[in-house]
């Protein structure tokens, strides 16, 4: 099959790339690279069935493609924060543009969008079917927002032209090709960990996220996308391990062998208390569940970011 992977220079999207190479398709990877690295991708360029295509998804694009994987748009609170107006329009613009080429070329289309989705959740584990807890004017509102309304927008094509589109809430996601300046968790705690600065945990430290590695993540987007009969579902895909923050601060520093200093700033604006994706439904209907351990992950993660700061 012919796919085209939006956003395939990123973290998720260049891991997918090289899952869809393995298994035989020929990808097209569209990307702007504005908070990706072509770095992530030069070893699939000698690839035959490869294709980079350094482009802007809110500017119409004629490709044909059989399936779509529309990941493009910025991800971290740092990136969007600093990117929101593009951000707005990746989720909204580049969303329409790829359902319009979805609708164009008969394909199917899987939109990547965000556990964000339900803000600062009142319930808990959150169900696809939780309308979530989200502030409209709020600093991460140009994300949460758009995404939202790619969800809707997607749904409206499925409703109306009949289209092909299944929807993936992803959790936090951890694991290699991680920019250094990510500014998430386990990036920051990394890093700070590694060159010894004080580790920087935000309120006091008992909000809680789910962390799932990266080859779990790929595996569930996968399964997603090429099983039959899911157009029109809404499914998440995360760890349900509950963890602290500080708990991961405290296990990262005591990993990388630090004597970095854990340090405590004011929680930021809207930051959510609790995070964790109830799966039963990815269980369900595409039989996944993460299989990887935490500090496996985090041990391949860690030796990652120490070959990237010896550069």
């Amino acid at each position: 099959m012919k796919v085209l992977v939006t956003g395939g220079a990123g973290f998720i999207g260049s891991f997918l790339c090289e899952k869809l190479l393995d298994e035989g398709h020929d990808v097209i990877c569209l990307d702007n690279l504005s908070t990706s690295k072509k770095s992530n991708i030069n070893y699939l360029l000698k690839k035959p069935k490869f294709k980079f295509l350094e482009h802007d998804v809110t500017k119409p694009i004629d490709l044909n493609a059989d399936i779509i994987f529309h990941l493009a748009s910025p991800a971290s609170p740092v990136d969007y924060q600093k990117l929101p107006i593009e951000t707005s329009m990746a989720n909204s613009i580049g969303t329409y543009n790829m359902l319009q080429l979805t609708k164009k070329n008969n394909a199917r289309l899987l939109l990547a969008s965000t556990s964000e989705v339900y803000g600062d959740p009142i319930e808990h584990p959150q169900k696809e079917t939780y309308w979530g807890n989200v502030n409209p004017l709020g600093i991460r509102s140009c994300y949460d927002e758009s995404k939202r309304f790619a969800e809707a927008l997607a749904m409206t094509f499925y409703r109306k032209h009949n289209l092909d589109v299944r929807i993936a809430r992803i959790f936090n996601t951890f694991g290699p090709r991680m920019r250094l300046d990510d500014g998430r968790a386990v990036p920051n705690f990394i890093v700070q960990s590694l060159t010894r600065k004080p580790i920087t945990v935000y309120g006091n430290g008992k909000q809680t996220r789910s962390f799932c590695y990266i080859s779990d993540m790929v595996d569930g987007l996968m399964k997603l996308m090429v099983k039959d009969n899911l157009s029109g579902e809404v499914v998440n895909l995360g760890n349900p391990e509950e963890r602290t923050v500080l708990d991961v601060a405290i296990l990262i520093k005591d990993m990388t062998n630090s004597n970095s200093e854990i340090t405590f700033k004011p929680l930021p604006k809207d930051d959510p208390i609790r995070r964790k994706p109830d799966i039963t439904k990815a269980r369900k209907i595409l039989g996944w569940e993460p299989s990887a351990h935490f500090k496996s992950g985090l041990g391949k993660t860690i030796e990652w970011f120490r070959g990237e700061l010896k550069k």
